[in-house]
């Protein structure tokens, strides 16, 4: 395969290499973009679509008063592809974006291979091309002889953890005289199904559950599990009401059927337009298949459940990024290669496809000869690129978008207050740096 010196190479066609390549070249730059879907699959991806998603098709809170809806709204300003494509492919999650996971992909795809400076190229990659620009983009789901090739490169160790995915049914198998539709608090519309239990109900779930067999691990891979994908099972194991403040909490719902909230209550978020999928809320699971028929039935209005998808693990792989990383994204001791994407230790849809924003951007200033920039520690996009790249390499651990990692805000002290402002701030300050970076390519 023959690459041109004055092109970017981006590795991998998931959320964050899309991001990288559309980025560089609606900044003028000619993009190649090496994705191995379909002649080499993972085990978790099912078509050979550009930004498949694999877990859930949430992309998290689209509201201000989050961090992830303020990052959503930073990536807007820089010009998402991702979120212009969410956006069109939108199914209703309340205050949540979350999209028709089929759509979504279809025309991410489109877009991309429409583009006249893209060039994408269907074959695995083994190796990082020397003396041009890269951005690798692999994801967690890396394949082995790219492993090797980023191991060789960063001199590093690999860290590790298993992520799971949540099951989904189909709406016409569910007994909907057992569950109400709506939101926690009425805010948006009443877009979950939710599967009310009293005590007894979840006291005999909830036992079964941490008695269910699960898929073994294999003996050379120790069990690591990221806190913010938890399976529901392992969650349970922590005590009889773990779920019940947890992913079942209650909160903010009341069951029409009795105008008294439920001890506890499974949610089910529609997959697609139509709302003939079901996604089960926080459901991701390690469980055999059989066993999530078992347990999971026991769940009001499930007892006839129909499942086209079980829930899975899989082993997502990430970097020691505050030892192989600069805050740009740049690789320390090769600084025309870029990471994006989870494989750096961010986690999450929008956080893996906003350090592909800032992977893009990065490269289009090296081939242009302006350099890198930092982006704005004020920004949620800034804090992220700053704990990957600053965190105690020794205990590094993946990390979601939160207020918790901008520099604090003088002023306000409620806390709904201070995420406003917080929001507010970010916002502003990311405003100021699209007009520089635009300005200066």
């Amino acid at each position: 395969m023959a690459l041109s010196r004055n092109k970017l190479v981006v590795i991998g066609g998931g959320l964050a290499g899309v991001e990288a390549a559309w980025q560089a070249a609606r900044h003028g730059i000619e993009v190649d973009l090496l994705e191995m879907r379909p002649g080499t699959m993972t085990p978790a991806h099912r078509t050979g679509w550009l930004a498949e998603l694999v877990c859930s098709n949430s992309l998290g809170s689209d509201m201000p008063t989050t961090a992830g809806g303020t990052l959503k709204e930073e990536m807007r300003l820089l010009g998402s592809l991702i979120l212009e494509c969410a956006s069109k492919a939108r199914v209703g999650a309340g205050s949540a974006l979350a999209v028709d996971r089929e759509l979504f992909a279809r025309l991410v795809t489109e877009r991309v291979e429409q583009h006249e400076r893209i060039n994408v190229i269907r074959q695995e990659s083994c190796s990082i091309p020397g003396g041009v620009p890269v951005v690798v983009a692999t994801g967690p789901l890396t394949s082995p002889c790219m492993a090797k090739e980023i191991s060789l490169l960063t001199g590093a160790e690999y860290l590790y953890f298993y992520d799971a995915v949540a099951p989904i049914i189909t709406r016409e198998s569910i007994d909907e005289s057992k569950v109400f539709w709506a939101a926690r608090y009425g805010k948006g519309e009443a877009d979950y199904a939710n599967c009310p239990m009293d005590e007894e109900e979840y006291q005999r779930f909830w036992k079964a559950l941490v008695e269910a067999e699960v898929v073994p691990t294999r003996e050379f891979e120790p069990l690591t599990l990221f806190e913010g994908c938890m399976p529901i099972e392992e969650m349970a194991r922590r005590g009889r009401e773990a779920l019940a403040f947890g992913p079942l909490r209650p909160v903010g719902l009341k069951d029409p059927g009795t105008g008294r909230r439920p001890y506890a209550v499974v949610q089910l978020r529609k997959e697609d337009p139509g709302g003939t999928l079901l996604n089960m809320v926080g459901f991701q699971t390690r469980l055999k298949w059989h066993e999530q028929r078992r347990v999971f039935r026991m769940i009001p209005g499930l007892e006839e459940a129909e499942f086209v998808r079980y829930g899975v693990m899989h082993r997502n792989t990430f970097i020691n990024s505050p030892r192989v990383l600069k805050n740009t994204l740049q690789v320390k001791s090769h600084p025309n290669i870029l990471f994006a994407g989870q494989i750096t230790g961010v986690e999450g849809y929008t956080e893996s496809a906003a350090t592909g924003i800032v992977a893009g951007i990065q490269a289009a200033r090296i081939i242009l000869g302006q350099g890198a920039i930092e982006f704005p520690r004020e920004t949620i996009i800034g804090s992220l690129c700053h704990y990957i790249s600053t965190a105690d390499p020794e205990h590094f651990q993946p990390m979601n978008a939160n207020f918790g990692l901008l520099q604090p805000i003088d002023g306000p002290r409620g806390k709904m207050e201070r995420r406003l402002a917080l929001s507010s701030r970010a916002l502003s300050v990311m405003r100021k740096f699209v007009e520089i970076v635009e300005s200066g390519l």
